[in-house]
């Protein structure tokens, strides 16, 4: 991915964009998952949440993907959305974001990072271990009631 091409942004509730920023992500949010994981309906009261961030990569005036995180303890941070648009696709942008993410995490003293995962979405489970993720358990039933879930941890020394 050319870094010439597109920059990554962290979402700051005071920046004047923000609105157009968040019904973008609203709809690849509404393209990207289906309808009952989609937080497209409270996506807005989500990332208001205090202690949750949401960076995303920007090329032009454009979101090509975002991904939201939430620190609920001084300890433990979690991924709860990664998403890249479709033709943003292998380029290296939710790679990108979920290194800043870990960075940011580190940043703070957080010492352990979670995740959900469809074991399904082997593209993503794969990305996951490239960065260190390891699988702690197969969580059933998670996404519904056909659909289970790897939750994956990263721990820093």
């Amino acid at each position: 991915m050319e870094s010439s091409k597109w920059e990554m942004v962290e979402l700051q509730r005071n920046s004047g964009n923000w609105r157009e920023v968040v019904e973008e992500i609203v709809r690849i949010e509404k393209r990207v998952f289906p309808k009952h994981e989609s937080l497209s309906k409270s996506f807005e009261d989500e990332i208001k949440k205090k202690h949750t961030g949401l960076l995303y990569t920007r090329i032009g005036d454009e979101v090509a993907a975002y991904l939201m995180f939430s620190s609920t303890s001084s300890l433990c941070a979690s991924i709860t959305k990664l998403a890249v648009k479709e033709k943003y696709r292998r380029q290296g942008h939710g790679e990108e974001l979920l290194k800043a993410a870990i960075e940011k995490c580190k940043s703070r003293n957080i010492s352990r990072v979670s995740l959900h995962v469809d074991p399904l979405r082997i593209e993503a489970t794969n990305l996951y271990k490239k960065l260190g993720f390891q699988v702690d358990t197969l969580v059933e039933r998670y996404y519904s009631s056909d659909r289970d879930a790897y939750r994956m941890y990263l721990d820093f020394d």
